[in-house]
């Protein structure tokens, strides 16, 4: 069945102060729009990002999903200064769960949206912008990106919307855990070899390879598009014996909270 004009302008209508969004037939954009902070991910993106999902879920008119950003960098990860605002308000780590619970969120919808997600990543892809890349199902990116998992070096558990086990997941525990004791760096040959990245091109390429992947995805059936994606995330979660990233809101808080009593 063919959308409304009110379904067509549904997505356009939900935006927004961080993020810019297109629509077109089947196909929707979704632009990091705050390049002056690095498109850190903040408590307004987060928000941002569930209006957009929910907009798009369950909508067989809507085949793929691309991210990208403006500026310099895909995302410098989460907003440290928000994460402080949060908790001189309340101690407890209250705002810090919420937070932590879109994070979730946001991260959930991009696994099981019927829609397929593409991040198209440049420049710096760091913690919660490396999370929301990693729950995408196809990433390219450019061959000068840089990737980082600072947590621990921040004093914070690699734990944000579910990315521990999905980054588990998708490169292998081996690597992953070098990469976060260590806090290391990695480049964008390195992440196509850890397979976060399935392909890499320069800069000017980018909108060729998320145009190559689009084609034939808009021409495939929804409803096998629908049940594909529903079989590949049941055969991944059975892969896992638990899902403890139910949990990582609570650590976060409590991680936080607790530096705070003792500084």
């Amino acid at each position: 069945m063919s959308p409304s004009a009110e379904q067509r302008e549904e997505v356009n209508r939900v935006s927004l102060k961080s993020l810019y969004v297109t629509h077109d037939g089947p196909v929707v954009k979704v632009c990091f729009n705050t390049p002056e902070n690095g498109n850190a991910i903040t408590d307004r993106v987060l928000d941002d990002l569930l209006a957009v999902l929910g907009a798009v879920h369950d909508r067989p008119d809507i085949r793929v999903v691309v991210f990208s950003a403006a500026g310099e960098n895909f995302c410098t990860g989460g907003d440290r200064r928000e994460y402080g605002e949060q908790l001189a308000m309340d101690p407890s780590g209250t705002g810090l769960r919420t937070t932590g619970g879109k994070a979730r969120r946001v991260c959930d919808a991009l696994a099981t949206t019927n829609a397929v997600t593409i991040a198209r990543l440049h420049g710096q892809v760091i913690g919660a912008g490396l999370a929301l890349a990693l729950f995408c199902d196809l990433r390219v990116g450019a061959d000068d990106c840089r990737f980082r998992l600072p947590e621990l070096a921040l004093g914070l558990p690699t734990a944000w919307g579910g990315s521990l086990s999905r980054l588990l997941q998708e490169a292998g525990a081996a690597r992953i855990r070098e990469l976060i004791l260590t806090g290391s760096g990695f480049d964008a040959a390195q992440a196509e070899r850890l397979s976060v990245l399935h392909r890499v091109v320069p800069e000017a390429e980018l909108d060729r390879v998320v145009e190559e992947w689009t084609r034939p995805v808009i021409r495939r059936s929804a409803s096998a598009l629908r049940v594909t994606k529903t079989l590949l995330n049941a055969y991944a979660a059975g892969n896992r014996l638990a899902d403890t990233s139910l949990l990582d809101a609570e650590l976060m808080a409590s991680v936080i909270a607790g530096r705070s009593d003792h500084s």
